[in-house]
């Protein structure tokens, strides 16, 4: 049976990355898997750089079972390279250790494959039972009809919304404190803070029912 690997913010956290990746291909072992990751790789953590050459790399060897979404940090680096006010407002929202990972003075700096693969970054990955997305969807439109801001930044009305999308929303930007997943019946929030000091969360889905069988996380006491 194919599994299906979801996993939350990274925000430079590539230690905590490349062991759940690992730790979810041992787990797949020879059965076929699909990784779908939310965005956010870039910003407030250390390695910025490492965890996309890692994700770029991974995708390169399996581009139908990587899935890579654009999350809103990924967002602002692009707004960034385009004024200097949408720069401003990257700068405050933790470009400086990406930066730093990059041993850039300006966005313009960063390598232009790098930025080309943001570029490329889809908004949304669906797969039948669940819509995986960055931030959620806004609850008075259809999933096909979403603007690109709510897929990216929305919290509100999404997040206290009880309406059935019809699909399992997966997301992450909105931390959870408690470093737990938040799992209702109409969405799934699988950002645990990793960048906070908490565990990198995946949810780990099969092709039989919407919500997740499991969930495995970069504390191995958790898992």
């Amino acid at each position: 049976m194919s599994k299906i690997y979801a996993v939350g913010d990274v925000h430079g956290c590539l230690d905590q990355l490349q062991g759940l990746v690992e730790l979810c291909e041992r787990d797949a072992g020879e059965g076929r898997s699909k990784f779908v990751f939310l965005g956010d790789y870039i910003d407030r953590g250390p390695e910025s750089r490492g965890v996309i050459e890692f994700l770029m790399d991974l995708q390169k060897w399996s581009p139908d079972e990587i899935i890579c979404l654009r999350g809103n940090h990924e967002e602002l680096l692009l707004g960034a390279l385009e004024g200097e006010d949408a720069e401003l407002n990257w700068r405050q929202n933790g470009a400086k250790f990406t930066l730093e990972s990059y041993q850039a003075s300006t966005p313009g700096d960063i390598p232009l494959r790098h930025i080309d693969w943001i570029r490329s970054l889809p908004l949304f990955h669906e797969d039948g039972m669940r819509f995986f997305v960055h931030a959620g969807v806004h609850p008075d439109r259809s999933l096909h009809q979403q603007r690109p801001r709510d897929l990216l930044w929305i919290r509100e009305p999404f997040l206290s919304s009880n309406k059935d999308f019809g699909r399992l929303i997966v997301h992450g930007h909105t931390p959870i404190f408690s470093g737990v997943p938040d799992q209702r019946t109409n969405r799934l929030n699988i950002d645990t803070g990793a960048v906070y000091g908490r565990p990198l969360t995946v949810a780990v889905f099969n092709t039989r029912i919407a919500a997740p069988v499991q969930f495995f996380s970069a504390d191995p006491i958790l898992n």
